[in-house]
């Protein structure tokens, strides 16, 4: 199964900007600079290239976890995963932590971060980015 997203980018690296459009429709002409990538820590310029990896390890992660417990026979009621993406500028990316909230009736947190952790190691994108550190936090509700 092949997915696929379109970037252009128009002008040099600091003053150009570009656009990305996904095959989902889900963005469309979203907007990414210099500014929003290495400049505004607030993330209000506009996209970039880590935020676009976070969300897909956050939705990855979560969604291999929610197959875990429910062959635990402990299905998830929510499952609240944030993925922070750390750009070093002259490194690289060097890192993906996983933050885990769950709602999950029946479990106990030992075997919920038991779970949570093959949940990691498992998940297609983390296994896309076995050359960073992926960590985990992961807590019941």
């Amino acid at each position: 199964m092949d997915r696929h997203a379109t970037a252009v980018w128009q002008g040099n690296l600091k003053e150009g900007s570009g656009t990305i459009d996904s095959q989902s429709g889900a963005l469309s002409q979203m907007a990414y600079s210099f500014k929003g990538r290495f400049e505004d820590d607030s993330g209000r310029a506009g996209t970039n290239p880590e935020e676009l990896i976070a969300a897909a390890h956050a939705g990855c992660f979560a969604m291999q976890l929610s197959h875990f417990l429910a062959e635990n026979g402990t299905p998830a009621e929510k499952l609240e995963a944030k993925a922070v993406v750390t750009l070093v500028p002259g490194t690289g990316i060097t890192r993906s932590a996983l933050e885990l909230v769950g709602t999950v009736p029946g479990i106990d947190q030992d075997k919920f971060t038991e779970l949570a952790n093959k949940a990691k190691e498992r998940c297609p994108v983390s296994q896309a980015l076995g050359a960073i550190e992926v960590s985990l936090n992961a807590r019941l509700a």
